[in-house]
């Protein structure tokens, strides 16, 4: 098992556990990732045992509207300025690439949007549609695009089984080229990665490859490659966001900084309190309103320190 899929399946755990998916499901889901029915049953063990406190009761995610009806009608950050996003395609280096395009009006800047282990969905255009709206123009790679892009999946647990036999080259020369195109896009203007998720896990990939076309990065809750070095990328700006109810990423944040600090790389680490892992999806469970709104606000703030 490959780290991301080690990653993907105790996503998957932690989302029956938390009472997000049923068993069932869960097993389904990890099946399609080669996990066989004894791993998956002692892979769920597992991480119930890790998410009990000392009561010895499981913990569990709080919906969205446990903060109230106004939380429900709330728009999510930067939303009332979004653009509109159109499909594109340029030649990569496993053939043709395809993304989301959000064109600011007057970019100053420029961010490559990495999507989560579902792939190119909505929401993930809707991002890059936000960040233009603020003045970044901003591509959202489909990082299934090998496989025929995400529209091809029609069973959403099939896209993540297929992001998850990737190989990590793959992924980073597909990551590379689409910063090349959005530099192509945007000339004159810097350039950030943000990513959510596996996304976020793979801005920390990118890092560690050393990318000297990007001055900033904001990875969402991602997990660190084992052994994480960021020599090569010294003279990029890291804004990370963790949260805090998200024991299985958060416990990997004091490893991402020792790394960053041992490279001499500028950073800054978030803990939005209350919060878990994929906050800032206002279409998942998970979504949390107010830790989504400071980090939208962080980022914005270090974006324009950083990158223009």
């Amino acid at each position: 098992m490959t780290p991301l899929q080690r990653y993907i399946a105790e996503e998957i755990a932690t989302d029956h556990v938390e009472g997000l998916m049923s068993r069932r499901e869960a097993m389904r889901r990890l099946a399609l990732i080669g996990v066989g029915a004894t791993a998956a049953s002692a892979l769920i063990a597992a991480c119930s045992d890790s998410s009990k406190p000392a009561n010895g009761t499981p913990t569990a995610s709080a919906p969205a509207t446990s903060t109230g009806a106004a939380t429900e009608k709330a728009l999510p950050p930067g939303i009332e300025n979004a653009l509109q996003t159109e499909p594109i395609t340029w030649p990569g280096p496993r053939g043709d690439l395809q993304a989301a395009w959000a064109a600011a009006t007057e970019p100053k800047g420029a961010v490559l949007v990495l999507h989560e282990n579902k792939g190119l969905t909505d929401w993930v255009r809707s991002v890059a549609g936000r960040f233009a709206g603020i003045g970044y123009s901003s591509l959202a790679i489909d990082l299934l695009s090998g496989e025929g892009g995400t529209a091809k999946f029609t069973d959403p647990a099939q896209a993540t089984a297929a992001l998850s036999k990737i190989s990590p080259e793959d992924f980073l020369a597909d990551m590379k080229s689409g910063v090349e195109e959005l530099q192509r896009r945007t000339p004159g203007v810097k350039a950030a990665a943000v990513g959510f998720c596996m996304g976020g896990g793979l801005v920390w990939q990118l890092l560690a490859s050393g990318e000297p076309q990007l001055a900033a990065a904001v990875p969402f809750y991602g997990p660190l490659p084992d052994g994480a070095d960021f020599s090569g990328s010294k003279d990029v700006a890291v804004l990370a966001f963790y949260g805090s109810e998200d024991a299985r990423v958060t416990g990997t944040k004091d490893a991402a900084q020792q790394a960053l600090d041992r490279a001499g790389v500028v950073n800054q680490l978030v803990v939005e309190q209350g919060a878990n892992h994929a906050f800032f999806n206002d279409t998942g469970d998970r979504y949390d309103p107010t830790a989504a709104t400071d980090a939208w606000d962080k980022t914005q703030a270090w974006l324009t320190k950083y990158v223009g």
